[in-house]
């Protein structure tokens, strides 16, 4: 730009400006993973690898983008981080109606007019796509060759969605269970993949039982929230949460299930206190905590303290139907893979105290089995389930307190139990699935308490710590 004026220069760079957005309305696909269009756990639904993805979002959160751009990618064989082909796929929605509004609105934004091939409606005018409802749309794809995206509607029936063979499947909002079975078995033959974004209006249905409980090594999820979308002006994200209860904002902000009546952990948030695993430094290292079975599971975990107090699980073990023997061995490998400090080359292990009591099978308590085999278990633990059960949630950061709990994310049994561990009639929780919160409440109520940072030493004291050792040294 040389020879030019300052003037001249802030003219050409607007004009630049104005043809860049120009380009970008005319051709949203192509901009759409730039920051700030793009936030990261929507990048983080279209990098994942698994063949049945999902993301659980609040109203206006991002989710919908997700589906709708994961779909046009695959359409026109362009998908940035997955293999691509011409392909064949569904958008399955609740009713025509939300159809048209949504997630047919959704691809058209992102489909360019020259990359449509042919446009075969239900009602509506082909030539006015968007006014009408689709029936299938087909994309020219980079191949030379085109990609089909058909629509579907869950208030069919099951019934017209068999016969098919896809590659993927969208399921934009929560299906019927039996459209949901029927579509998988659409994508089984090309090895295809299923994903969905919805808000989790119904409650616990399958979809929390087969998604998000599921320990399935094929399923994947999020949670996206208003906060999570760079559009969604801040004071009217603040204005409407503090207009809205607790529950509507746990689906309609934060797409949490509506959680049951009675659920003991509702502070439990994956979100928060799930975190991926990583070295834990030695001196964090503190004991294992273990509710014993034998015919029943037995679990075991490893936990750690920092010098704040804050605790963090950081591996399980979980088992049933196995003998002293057999646990105490896995509990020792396990041990060694971890590098686990020990006691005098003891591990040392909380257990309930319910060990103590002789087996049916021989003289020896469980807790002296334990001990024989090199895990020095006490049994001296708090098992006040009411002060317990509030020590558990003041760790998770209940009222407003500030999280002092993780769980590394290998830890299946204990995240599970976790997220269901439920009420009885009355004021004691119902006994099943608990061995692993059974196990972290002995730890909370007995182990760390008082495990916090010193207080840095004065030039004083560390003076008279030195002279002392002059002085004597051979104490310790």
């Amino acid at each position: 730009m040389d020879g030019m004026t300052e003037k001249e220069i802030i003219l050409r760079l607007k004009t630049v400006e104005r043809k860049l957005d120009a380009a970008k309305k005319n051709n949203r696909l192509a901009h759409y993973n730039e920051p700030p269009l793009v936030h990261e756990k929507q990048l983080a639904f279209h990098r994942c690898e698994k063949r049945n993805r999902w993301v659980f979002g609040g109203n206006r959160s991002g989710k919908t983008e997700c589906g709708a751009v994961e779909t046009v990618w695959r359409a026109r064989g362009i998908h940035p981080y997955r293999e691509n082909k011409p392909t064949e796929g569904w958008v399955v929605s609740l009713t025509r109606e939300v159809q048209r509004d949504v997630a047919q609105r959704k691809i058209l934004s992102y489909l360019k007019k020259e990359w449509i091939a042919d446009v075969v409606m239900v009602s509506g005018k082909s030539s006015q796509p968007e006014g009408g409802v689709i029936d299938y749309i087909s994309v020219f794809n980079v191949f030379g060759s085109t990609s089909r995206i058909g629509f579907k509607s869950c208030e069919s029936g099951r019934e017209k969605f068999q016969g098919a063979s896809l590659d993927y499947v969208w399921f934009d909002e929560e299906p019927p269970e039996d459209v949901y079975d029927e579509c998988r078995m659409r994508v089984f033959d090309r090895h295809g993949d299923i994903y969905g974004t919805m808000t989790p209006l119904k409650g616990l249905t399958f979809v929390y039982d087969k998604i998000y409980m599921s320990s399935d090594p094929d399923v994947w999820y999020e949670f996206m929230e208003w906060a999570d979308n760079p559009y969604l002006d801040r004071r009217d994200v603040d204005s409407l949460t503090a207009a809205l209860s607790a529950d509507v904002l746990d689906s309609r902000r934060y797409g949490r299930f509506i959680k049951r009546s009675g659920l003991v952990y509702p502070e439990f948030d994956e979100s928060v206190h799930v975190i991926d695993d990583r070295p834990i430094p030695t001196e964090w290292q503190d004991t294992m905590s273990i509710d014993p079975g034998l015919n029943n599971p037995l679990a075991c975990l490893w936990l750690a303290v920092d010098g704040d107090g804050t605790v963090f699980v950081v591996r399980e073990y979980y088992a049933a139907g196995r003998s002293v023997d057999w646990h105490a061995d896995e509990i020792a490998r396990k041990s060694r893979e971890l590098n686990w400090r020990t006691d005098r080359g003891k591990l040392t292990a909380l257990i309930d105290s319910a060990a103590n009591q002789r087996t049916l099978s021989g003289m020896k308590s469980v807790s002296e089995l334990f001990r024989e085999r090199g895990i020095l278990v006490n049994p001296k633990v708090n098992k006040d389930m009411y002060s317990g059960i509030n020590t558990v949630k003041s760790y998770l950061g209940g009222d407003g307190e500030t999280p002092r709990l993780f769980v590394f994310r290998s830890c299946v049994n204990l995240i599970r139990e976790l997220k269901t561990y439920t009420w009885a009639d009355g004021d004691r929780p119902i006994k099943k699935d608990d061995h692993c919160v059974d196990a972290l409440r002995y730890y909370l109520m007995t182990k760390p308490e008082g495990r916090v940072a010193p207080e840095p030493k004065t030039e004083l004291q560390l003076y008279k710590e030195k002279l002392a050792r002059r002085l004597h040294p051979h104490r310790k």
